[in-house]
């Protein structure tokens, strides 16, 4: 159901460029002004937080890629910490997922270098890759920077492991602009190398850290080509077999990989929530995903994405306020590869014609926040815009347009505003997907700002829309 903003058209007009002071100053419940709320939600937050705690609670269970023991202990354990909370209408919402394993095997190696002979690789599959045959494959490497280059080469990638080493762009200042600009080498390296007749694809990691960590990804497959294993590999060992092709000229690469695709499984999203007193019906989301990639942890990408939706909520109920909406907690399963919570969580609203107000995201990590962006009806996120004031004492208030987050994309496309928060960049693609990302990586106090951040948003888009 499309979110109705008709009904406060004329207030928004009014009120786009309002400063925080010209807001409604009273909350109905107490008589305390939004500005003191605000204060009140940092200050809880920084010096009573649990946003770490549960962070701690979630990443010891190990990765959580959707379909694994772990991914099932996650809901459990998600649903057990809103319970302890005493979250309202706690629940899980059925949702099937899809189920690929890594396998005990992940080899790659340079053969009989004339210069360096038998070089070992670091290497990992990417997310969905099919393995190479039981012995593995040997092969010629081609490298190449783009899908243009490699059709140029014609009939030559014939036979041959396609090596995808286009990094990020240096230049970029927001690192998820340097990961836009490399990533498709990794979603359809594998197509575009079946396409020329390569055998295998090894894709250089989606980072712009040099270090032996290779992160994994997902990637796809098209039907009308044969499908090929692939893999990323760390990016200083594509900085040499880049150094060794550019030497020898003629460099073979042995390849194995034994992951697999298994049958779909059962999974689930876990919901909890505070509900409005004035208007229960309509909902404010706050989400995080809750399965990961199979290497690391997944602390920042996104167990803090979850536990600062969670610790939103917390901090609102700890503070004794009354929202007028209902403002809840969603951990999304199988964003990484699949979109299935998403997706299901979306139908299940259009189906029960469930009012959603706005969706807040987060899955850029649990770094300190700088801001929000904002989707969807241009009035409304003016609106929003225009209470940057309220988030300097969390270091937020850079709130501007732009994209908010895939878990919630489809409520965005059924028109509900959405929002992603954007915490500070830089070291986010350090981690991503890799064996780096786990706990001590992350700051407990940056982690709480971002939730405290959240709450914020979420308290104020329930009492002003």
């Amino acid at each position: 159901m499309r979110v109705d903003f008709k009904r406060v058209g004329m207030m928004l007009l009014v009120l786009a460029a309002a400063t925080p002071a010209a807001l409604p100053a009273q909350n109905a419940m107490n008589g305390t002004s939004h500005q003191q709320i605000v204060e009140q939600i940092a200050q809880t937050a920084l010096r009573e937080g649990q946003a770490y705690d549960m962070l701690a609670e979630l990443t010891a269970l190990g990765p959580r890629l959707s379909g694994s023991p772990q991914a099932a202990a996650a809901v459990e354990l998600t649903r057990q910490m809103m319970a302890r909370l005493q979250f309202a209408n706690v629940r899980l919402q059925p949702v099937v997922v899809p189920h690929w394993v890594r396998g005990a095997i992940e080899e790659a190696a340079i053969i009989n270098s004339p210069t360096q002979g038998n070089v070992p690789l670091s290497i990992c599959a990417l997310g969905g890759s099919i393995a190479t045959p039981e012995t593995g494959l040997t092969a010629e490497v081609l490298e190449v920077k783009s899908f243009e280059e490699l059709k140029a080469l014609g009939k030559k990638a014939a036979g041959k492991i396609i090596f995808f080493n286009r990094p990020f762009d240096p230049t970029v200042f927001d690192t998820f602009g340097g990961y836009g600009g490399a990533v498709n080498q990794r979603g359809s390296g594998a197509i575009e190398a079946a396409k020329a007749g390569g055998v295998a694809a090894l894709v250089r990691s989606m980072t712009p850290s040099l270090d032996d960590f290779p992160h994994t990804g997902g990637m796809h497959y098209d039907d009308s080509v044969p499908k090929v294993p692939t893999a990323a590999i760390s990016t200083l060992d594509a900085e040499l077999l880049s150094k060794i092709l550019a030497h020898d000229k003629t460099v073979n690469v042995r390849l194995k990989l034994t992951c697999q695709t298994l049958p779909e499984a059962p999974s689930a999203n876990v919901l909890g929530e505070i509900v409005g007193v004035e208007k229960p019906e309509e909902i404010i989301v706050l989400g995080g995903h809750l399965d990961s990639w199979d290497k690391g942890t997944g602390a920042h990408d996104d167990a803090a994405g979850c536990v600062q939706s969670i610790e939103a909520v917390r901090l609102l109920k700890a503070l004794g306020l009354k929202p007028k909406r209902t403002i809840r907690a969603v951990m999304f399963m199988n964003e990484e590869n699949g979109l299935r919570g998403g997706i299901e969580y979306a139908r299940e609203a259009r189906e029960k014609q469930v009012k959603h107000i706005a969706a807040i995201e987060s899955d850029r990590g649990g770094f300190a926040p700088r801001g929000f962006s904002v989707e969807g009806d241009s009035l409304a996120a003016e609106k929003i815009i225009s209470w940057r004031a309220f988030f300097e004492s969390v270091g937020a208030e850079r709130i501007t347009r732009g994209g908010s987050g895939a878990d919630i994309s489809v409520l965005v496309r059924d028109g509900v505003l959405g929002l992603g928060l954007v915490p500070e960049s830089h070291r986010y693609f350090d981690y991503h997907h890799s064996d780096n990302d786990t706990l001590d990586k992350v700051n407990a106090r940056e982690l709480e700002l971002g939730a405290a951040a959240m709450a914020i948003m979420a308290y104020l888009i329930s009492e002003e829309f």
